[in-house]
């Protein structure tokens, strides 16, 4: 009996919604506030819970966007599309799962994320 959430063991992929096309590598920075937009970088890849309109500050620098909630008609899946920034939404424990640091590979025409380190 597992507790304490989701774990990878193993894993190299996650699996979500293709909500904006494109594929980037780059880091993860897991975000669960505005407080935390501050340690967001150039080229990061945004892992959140959901994103909503104060996310736009990091948004624009950004190589890509991971969130646990929402679909194709989500606030992270507009704005990504509108931006041209791959997008991968529906991936639960995201935020658990992967780690601040990680080389990602995010594939938003297949709805992927790969764990490259």
């Amino acid at each position: 009996m597992s507790m304490g959430g989701p774990r990878l063991r193993g894993v190299r992929e996650l699996k979500g919604i293709a909500a904006s096309q494109g594929v980037a590598t780059g880091k993860v920075k897991v975000v669960v506030s505005p407080a935390d937009f501050s340690r967001v970088e150039e080229g990061d890849v945004l892992v959140a819970k959901a994103t909503d309109p104060s996310y736009v500050l990091v948004l624009g620098k950004v190589s890509a966007v991971v969130t646990e909630y929402g679909g194709v008609c989500s606030h992270a899946a507009i704005v990504s599309r509108e931006l041209g920034i791959p997008c991968v939404v529906g991936i639960e424990g995201a935020t658990k799962l992967l780690k601040d640091g990680m080389l990602v590979e995010v594939d938003g025409n297949e709805g992927r994320v790969r764990i490259l380190d």
